[in-house]
């Protein structure tokens, strides 16, 4: 009878092939486990990161819109003492 548990050497080498491929098996299972966790992890980091770009972006584009403003608050002001100076 030829089976996993014999002692003769086929048998061993038959266990330890099961015992190397269960241990490869469960090292496997475990490293997809932790890139699923780091996956996770990585794009919690990405939705926030695009959230502070997003955030940073409205800023500037309210500073480009107060810039135009004050330009040509200036730009009257100029304009006004130009006047005055005639």
């Amino acid at each position: 009878m030829n089976s996993l548990f014999n002692n003769d050497d086929k048998g061993v080498c038959r266990l330890e092939t099961l015992r190397n491929l269960d241990e490869k098996i469960v090292s496997a299972i475990e490293k997809v486990r932790v890139l699923r966790e780091e996956k996770i992890s990585l794009e919690n980091r990405v939705r926030e990161l695009e959230a502070l770009l997003n955030e940073k972006n409205m800023e500037i584009e309210s500073l480009r819109t107060e810039k135009t403003s004050v330009k040509g608050q200036i730009e009257e002001l100029l304009s006004e003492l130009e006047s005055i100076e005639l």
